[in-house]
């Protein structure tokens, strides 16, 4: 099968309506779509991946009030974080209705929801007239896609089609909070903070141990997707705790390492250099990381090198030590 490049949403609605599988652009991270609703489909979504069946999906939907026949309720915390932070790359837990196929919540009782901020993304979702369970548009494991061409890198000839559009503008997946019970959990970082949350409902809302640590030191583990490997390039990723002279004079004598680290570190590097923006720009950060961890592999080297700073988004950090399996140097 060659997958369709297209730019046509009609030949995308066309695709999702056969039960076929569709990569759509959204404002955090390219989504593999499938109808929520049609359990068939959504099976594709895991064989086109190679995603554990027991990794739950995200329902995203082009309306708040598209939420009410998914769920068993509407919370008016839910609520009242739903009129704030959407649309946007924000990603709800509720508590799942008999309308949505226990395939996509990989048996819970409880469905994540996203409404995207993305408008062909929200009108794609529209005209097909159902929600689409979509996670990333990438293998298993790989970083996350932020442009079509990440997608075909990974997809080509798995998947229907690809809806074509400009490259992701967040770059990581949404932030994920548990409302099913109290109080608010954070279980994956994203553009929106914990700290935003807390701030807008003046309740605290807790970071799950998960985010940072290792899941084999964790009795428990609210979201089972945390249990795998994900965001990794084919090159070893060891990161690295230094400031950027005492990295570069470790890169430098290191000529089989690829450098990833900051613009502004470049002056003092000689090896292969990667940058994932500004040191002072979370939001470079943010969006130019998976494109990053993508690029390692244009090297063919054993190792690659990834500078962290002091004030490293977390949703960065996140993704690089689950890129990196934990790997960590602390001090050079």
């Amino acid at each position: 099968m060659k997958t369709l490049v297209t730019d046509s949403l009609e030949k995308a609605v066309e695709l999702l309506s056969k039960g076929e599988l569709v990569a759509i652009p959204t404002e955090t991270v390219y989504g593999l779509a499938a109808d929520a609703l049609n359990e068939t489909a959504v099976k594709k979504i895991f064989e086109a991946k190679g995603r554990p069946s027991d990794n739950p999906l995200i329902v995203h939907i082009s309306e708040i009030e598209e939420i009410i026949p998914l769920i068993k309720n509407f919370p008016s915390m839910a609520q009242k974080i739903a009129q704030k932070f959407w649309p946007g790359p924000l990603t709800m837990i509720l508590k799942k209705s008999d309308l949505i196929p226990e395939i996509v919540t990989a048996g819970l009782d409880s469905v994540a929801i996203r409404l995207p901020s993305m408008p062909v993304t929200r009108e794609l979702i529209k005209k097909f007239g159902h929600p689409l369970a979509a996670p990333s548009a990438n293998l298993s494991g790989r970083p996350s896609p932020t442009s079509y061409r990440h997608v075909l890198d990974d997809l080509d000839g798995k998947i229907a089609a690809i809806l074509k559009s400009e490259d992701c503008s967040v770059g990581v997946e949404s932030t994920v909070i548990d409302l099913t019970s109290t109080p608010v959990h954070l279980l994956r970082p994203g553009k929106i903070t914990a700290e935003e949350i807390s701030d807008f409902i003046e309740e605290k809302v807790i970071i799950d141990k998960s985010v940072d640590h290792f899941v084999s030191d964790l009795k428990e583990v609210r979201s089972p997707g945390v249990k795998y490997k994900h965001y990794s390039p084919k090159t070893k990723v060891v990161l690295v705790k230094s400031s950027s002279k005492k990295f570069a004079n470790f890169v430098n004598s290191n000529p089989d390492c690829v450098a990833v680290a900051f613009d502004e570190d470049s002056k003092y590097i000689n090896t292969e250099f990667v940058s994932y923006g500004s040191e002072s720009s979370q939001n470079d950060q943010l969006r130019l990381l998976f494109d990053s961890l993508r690029k390692i592999d244009n090297f063919n080297k054993k190792i690659a090198y990834v500078r962290l700073a002091p004030n490293l988004n977390l949703a960065v950090f996140n993704r690089l030590l689950r890129a990196s399996a934990f790997n960590v140097i602390d001090d050079l």
